[in-house]
């Protein structure tokens, strides 16, 4: 175990607004942390290799580019709580590093002489080794800014182009990208300036990769559609799935028809109901919960075995008695939790999941009615006559966008507020889980347009942006900043990042990001960010409806 004293600062709910030293917020521990730091360490010598491998004309194997995607997503934030499961991708990646050197010395390829393609320590010396390594080892601070606002968004990146690779969809281009500035993280003496630039960089192929999975989940399921989703519960026992991994979600659905076994979904799996290919399951029957973070009681309610496709996991109390009926996949982990892995065609044995669930009673109904989204750019697309219309009659006076993470912190209370607070000239645009603060209010709609427009997951922010480079088109605007939109997201996560650095890189401004401003972001670099962007941080309900023009 790796006891030693931690620095993590890549969430929102970051310790005083600075960072954890002890344990994280999160519930990660501090020897988790320090094997996550151990694991991106082996994954910047990995990218070195392969830039230089790149450099000199030669290919990467597709087995690199996946552990790199991997191993990155595996470190944000609330995905693997388990040291062995770090560790062992430790091990892998060593193995695969070493080899990597000896293919480059094979084809008279020079490295740099690092650390990170030096260091040949073993298990017993990963803990001490672990020490010099982290977010710290980089001692400018400002420079440390920029370069962790890169890798958490290529964490980010990451998350969403693992979905995409299961789904038999990639682009070697990311890949090549990712890898690039891995490495130039561990070799590149940059001015700042350069830095910045790469950080918009990563926006770009963030756009890039959103376009990748969006692409993946419509040709494999069908665009997704205006639906309304049961909120309530059914009487046979059931299978909760979390997360975001949409083939994960087919084969559940797959292995459980005809067992009298019902999935419902929780948090971020919500939007798998808008996609046709989902609906013709009638075991299929609704969504259990809310956001990540209430998980423990609602999985307490549920009953029945829970499944994790990705992060957005709580560590459960001490007591908690659905922990023996936690599952884990994919990049995810928790001590003494089953990991169902996939076999070498990537399928998944759902079976010791699903007899469990045979054994359990009924989810316990904590709410009722119905819920609805599906408004992705193609749905969205398809009402835009009306939509246009109504703005042009000034029916709708404002988008706004509300897309993003929820979290714990009280302030976010201040999203629920908001809504309430918007005039009924107003159209909430949004995706991801900051949705769960307004999408259960009976907000209404505009002429037959629902005033709360939810495009799905927090990839699918990728629809807004799609819909937003539409209108600009319908309305022949200049630039997308002249549009009745305006930005006010919620953040938590790595995969928030991405987003964020994809919206910057079309050129969006002023948006308002809450309910703080990245700790990771140094004063002059959240300068940068105002002064350029115009991004600023949350107020009051009242003087930010002034400040948007809006009350």
């Amino acid at each position: 175990m790796m006891e030693a004293k931690m620095f993590c600062y890549q969430c929102q709910e970051t310790m005083k607004g600075t960072g954890c030293i002890l344990k994280g917020v999160c519930g990660k521990e501090s020897h988790t942390a320090k094997a996550m730091d151990l694991l991106m360490f082996v994954v910047r010598g990995i990218s070195v290799v392969t830039d230089e491998f790149r450099n000199a004309g030669h290919s990467v194997a597709a087995e690199v580019n996946r552990f790199v995607v991997d191993a990155l997503f595996c470190t944000i934030t609330n995905a693997n709580f388990d040291d062995e499961s770090i560790l062992n991708r430790v091990d892998k990646g060593m193995a695969l590093r070493n080899r990597l050197i000896e293919e480059a010395k094979e084809k008279g390829i020079s490295l740099p002489e690092i650390d990170e393609l030096q260091w040949q320590g073993g298990r017993d010396e990963y803990a001490a080794k672990a020490e010099s390594v982290g977010v710290l080892r980089e001692s400018d601070t400002d420079l440390r800014s920029l370069k962790e606002l890169m890798t958490y968004g290529l964490k980010g990146m990451a998350a969403y182009l693992e979905h995409a690779m299961r789904l038999g969809y990639d682009d070697a281009s990311i890949h090549t990208f990712m890898q690039h500035a891995l490495a130039a993280t561990a070799t590149k003496s940059l001015p700042a300036g350069e830095w910045v630039k790469m950080v918009l960089q990563t926006g770009e192929y963030g756009v890039k990769t959103m376009a990748l999975l969006d692409k993946a989940n419509t040709e494999r399921y069908g665009n997704p559609e205006m639906t309304k989703v049961n909120i309530g519960v059914g009487k046979r026992p059931g299978i909760l799935i979390s997360g975001h991994d949409l083939k994960d979600m087919e084969e559940l659905l797959k292995q459980t028809e005809g067992t009298g076994v019902d999935v419902y979904t929780h948090s971020e799996m919500l939007p798998a109901h808008y996609y046709p290919a989902f609906k013709k399951y009638s075991h299929f029957v609704g969504n259990y919960g809310n956001a990540w973070w209430k998980q423990r009681e609602e999985f307490t309610t549920f009953n029945g075995p829970i499944l994790f496709t990705t992060n957005c996991i709580v560590p459960p109390l001490a007591n908690a008695e659905y922990k023996e009926r936690m599952f884990t996949t994919n990049s995810t982990g928790y001590p003494g939790c089953k990991y169902i892995q996939a076999d070498a065609e990537g399928r998944k044995d759902f079976s010791e999941i699903i007899e469990i669930a045979k054994q359990c009673q009924p989810p316990t109904e904590i709410e009722r009615g119905e819920i609805i989204g599906g408004f992705a750019h193609n749905q969205v697309l398809q009402l835009a006559d009306k939509v246009v219309d109504a703005v042009k009659s000034g029916a709708i006076r404002r988008f706004v966008v509300m897309a993003g993470c929820d979290g714990r912190m009280k302030g976010r209370d201040y999203y629920t507020e908001f809504a309430k607070a918007l005039p009924k000239d107003t159209v909430i645009l949004t995706a991801g889980c900051a949705k769960y603060r307004y999408n259960k209010l009976p907000l209404g709609d505009i002429n037959g347009i629902p005033r709360v427009l939810d495009a799905g997951q927090c990839n699918d922010s990728y629809s807004l942006a799609v819909i937003a480079m539409k209108l600009k088109e319908v309305f022949e605007l200049n630039d997308i900043n002249e549009l009745p939109i305006v930005y006010n997201i919620a953040w938590y996560e790595q995969k928030a990042v991405i987003v964020l650095l994809a919206l910057l890189s079309l050129g969006v401004k002023k948006i308002h990001l809450g309910p703080t401003l990245p700790a990771f972001l140094s004063p002059n670099v959240a300068k940068v960010l105002v002064d350029t962007f115009q991004i600023d941080t949350i107020s009051d309900v009242e003087d930010d409806l002034k400040m948007f023009q809006l009350s």
